[in-house]
């Protein structure tokens, strides 16, 4: 045999075996993830529910052996509902580890950082009124201001639409562009619903309503407010001129284990945060500083 024909022989041999460790590696990994099993429970934020469900999806696909239930009713269900083991994962949209205005600690539980949720106030897209100020919007939501032509809108009164105590939004909402002010709890042109959901539907049938939801609602009928002059925009958090945000939080019963502890890891990997977690107008916990 020549040392040319050699030569080859032993490149072409070096190819193969290249070819049969990579793949294999890549069905080992694959015959991993696929090893997966197990029930995953999910409760908590409307907020967080179509980050939820969508991750869901996806990682259901990756792990077909794995059931994946997502629900949502108020950020406060989510630890509850851990703590009560009616859920393995919870969601909410402050740190409930820790005490926020109006909630104690949940103590046991784990948070896990999963992305940053903007908020934005709300109105029908044939209203005229493009931006809202700080004390515009504690007038509106204290029942102060009851009609749109004191703000710059049309002579016709304000229905201002809140979300029921427990909700996450709410806590967010009042916190940050409220700066901590007060809420009206009754009257003819105030109402309460329970879900994102139930808040787009309210504002979208209502050319007068005021609402307020995180950025994955805003469609349909319904548009964006300005505060303070700055528009309502992940671009606007990310920059830190948009002061309306808040992390969102997975929260398990001490460590997580098994699926659940996979499914947490999939919705913080980069290709979930860079991907569908972009698209449905949430942001990487790597774009935060």
């Amino acid at each position: 045999m020549t040392k040319n024909v050699k030569r080859f022989t032993v490149a072409i041999m070096a190819i193969i075996m290249f070819i049969g460790f990579s793949f294999g590696g890549f069905i080992t990994k694959a015959s991993a993830a696929s090893t997966v099993s197990g029930k995953i429970t999910i409760a908590g934020s409307t907020a967080l529910l179509p980050l939820t469900q969508q991750a869901a999806k996806e990682f259901k696909k990756v792990n077909p052996k794995v059931t994946v239930s997502v629900s949502g009713s108020s950020s406060i269900a989510g630890p509850q509902s851990v703590l009560k083991g009616a859920a393995t994962i919870g969601a909410s949209d402050w740190d409930a580890t820790k005490a926020v205005q109006g909630f104690s600690a949940f103590k046991g539980l784990v948070a896990h950082k999963i992305a940053a949720i903007p908020f934005a106030t709300i109105v029908h897209k044939s209203n005229p009124v493009k931006n809202l100020t700080t004390k515009q919007l504690q007038d509106i939501y204290a029942g102060k201001v009851t009609n749109w032509k004191q703000v710059g809108g049309k002579d016709a009164q304000i229905v201002v639409v809140n979300r029921k105590h427990g909700s996450g939004t709410r806590v967010n909402f009042q916190a940050k562009a409220l700066k901590n002010a007060s809420f009206m709890s009754k009257g003819d042109n105030y109402k309460e619903v329970g879900k994102s959901g139930e808040m787009l539907a309210a504002v979208e049938s209502n050319p007068n309503a005021i609402g307020y939801t995180d950025l994955a609602y805003v469609k349909g009928n319904v548009k964006a407010v300005s505060y303070n002059g700055v528009a309502a925009t992940t671009q606007n958090v990310v920059n830190g001129k948009y002061p309306v945000w808040s992390y969102g939080y997975l929260l398990t019963k001490g460590q997580p284990k098994g699926a659940d502890a996979e499914f947490i890891k999939y919705i913080q990997s980069s290709k979930f945060q860079n991907g569908s977690l972009k698209t449905l107008k949430f942001i990487p916990l790597s774009q935060m500083k």
